[in-house]
């Protein structure tokens, strides 16, 4: 089968970190979406050695200028006629800044076709309640929401774009409201949420390293002391001067184990409603007992082929031609295109993963088998020495080798397995959430910048009166819910 038939011909221009030895950020990318029959173009962010997990890097970071020089070389041959733009890890807030520069000129470019340029936004920021970027790149990034057609947070990013603390499938569902009404992104995608049988969030953090029932039947091969899951993203990355004694973010101290241990990993995503109402669906997937370097990068590039093939195949005519491929109101959250479009991503992923595992198993134990033979010295630097090679020996044994798995990607199986579902667990989010409140000018703050100095939207005529009833609506529903709750406490003195 070849592979250019798989999807309608599509241009991506992919602008995310490049490694020269194994797969993440474009190395992982590029390969994921040409196997899907894109045309990929590719600007690294870093050119680095290897990723950082290994605690020992050579490379340089690509300045906001040389991004931009790139983009202006391919804009002057016209080459920038791209129907898709990927963005990932960024190493700076003036990097920020050009990759909003180039994702505004190739919208400009496309405005006169509606749906024909669709820019998917990995905002990676950080992880396990802490940035892993400068605190500038915060607000650059918020700048940059109002531009993305779908963007893949995890939970930390969720919490610090959305300024709400995710503690369960409520609060999630307030968060993704906020990033759809304030930010007015169509499409959310929040990433690898932990939640406990009862729908409560765990921050993201190292699981044990013996799962309780891990759903490949395989332990950890070997673990690191000092390896853990802030390293498994780019965002990890350092931002000082690289060297072989560099820090990393591995020395960062895992949380306190929780009680109760998940079984699976979840994705929720929302297509918002034509009033930037959540549809939300979830998708279940068993945790794997090793942890994976690049895998959102793996997320982020198998969703553009899968989405641009699931609108493609929507029942709602005409799909593609409409801005950001938001369906009609009436479809349902598990029937959305980016509901179909993850069932296919996390049935390849756990597929190629799986085997990743039980590659990585095999390639350990016989390290360890020649280790032994080899026998070792004695002493604190010989351990630390013997420690460091066993080390790079299980980062090098669990890089996920995309070029084993063209199958997968392509074919991904056991897809009854990923169906999606609509999340009905949620209870009640206010309109008042997310929306945006003009003020007395008529004014509306867009929640970019701060409030003196930061955008601003002039309302028309029409959206005065839409902002009135709006706001007619919220003053309603708080007056019913005051008498709600007066009604209970005249109910419970009575029966006192």
């Amino acid at each position: 089968m070849a592979s250019d038939t798989l999807i309608p011909e599509t241009r991506v221009l992919a602008i995310a970190s490049h490694v020269v030895h194994g797969y993440v950020g474009n190395k992982m990318a590029t390969f994921v979406m040409q196997s899907m029959g894109c045309d990929v173009s590719a600007i690294n962010t870093v050119h680095y050695s290897n990723h950082t997990a290994y605690k020992q890097v050579k490379g340089t970071k690509t300045s906001a200028e040389q991004i931009q020089d790139l983009y202006e070389g391919l804009r002057q041959s016209n080459l920038n006629n791209f129907d898709l733009l990927l963005t990932g890890y960024m190493p700076s807030a003036e990097a920020v800044q050009a990759v909003g520069r180039i994702g505004r000129d190739i919208k400009f470019n496309a405005g006169t076709k509606p749906g024909s340029f669709f820019w998917v936004l990995d905002p990676v920021m950080g992880d396990n309640g802490k940035l892993y970027i400068p605190e500038d790149e915060v607000p650059e990034y918020k700048a940059l929401l109002r531009e993305a057609d779908l963007i893949l947070p995890n939970q930390f990013e969720a919490e610090t774009l959305s300024d709400i603390a995710i503690t369960d499938l409520t609060s999630l569902a307030a968060a993704i409201q906020v990033l759809h009404k304030t930010y007015q992104v169509p499409h959310v995608i929040i990433t690898s949420l932990r939640l406990t049988r009862d729908n409560h969030t765990l921050p993201s953090r190292t699981p044990s390293r013996t799962p309780s029932k891990p759903s490949s039947g395989h332990q950890t091969p070997i673990t690191s002391p000092e390896f853990s899951v802030e390293t498994s993203h780019p965002s990890a990355w350092p931002t000082t001067p690289l060297s072989t004694s560099s820090p990393s973010p591995a020395h960062i101290p895992a949380p306190e184990e929780a009680e109760e241990e998940p079984e699976n990993l979840t994705i929720i995503g929302s297509t918002a409603t034509s009033d930037y109402k959540p549809r939300l669906f979830r998708i279940d997937t068993p945790q794997l007992p090793l942890f994976f370097s690049g895998t959102g990068d793996m997320f982020a590039a198998l969703t553009i082929p899968r989405l641009v093939e699931a609108v493609h195949n929507s029942p709602t005519p005409n799909l593609a031609s409409k801005p950001s491929w938001r369906s009609p109101d009436e479809v349902p959250a598990e029937e959305l295109p980016l509901a179909k479009a993850c069932q296919k991503v996390l049935a390849s992923m756990q597929a190629i993963l799986t085997q990743t595992v039980e590659r990585c198993d095999a390639s350990m134990k016989i390290y360890n088998a020649r280790a032994e033979k080899e026998g070792h010295g004695s002493g604190e630097e010989a351990d630390k020495e013997r420690a460091m090679r066993k080390h790079l020996a299980l980062m090098n044994a669990s890089e996920v080798k995309v070029v084993r798995h063209v199958k997968e990607i392509v074919d991904p199986p056991n897809l009854e397995r990923f169906k999606p579902r609509r999340v009905d667990e949620v209870g009640h989010v206010s309109d008042e959430v997310g929306s945006v409140v003009p003020d007395e000018l008529d004014v509306r703050h867009l929640g970019i910048g701060s409030m003196g100095d930061g955008a601003i939207q002039v309302l028309t005529s029409e959206e005065k009166e839409d902002a009135r009833a709006r706001a007619r609506g919220m003053a309603e529903e708080k007056l019913e819910e005051k008498d709600v709750q007066k009604s209970e406490g005249e109910n419970q003195c009575a029966e006192g």
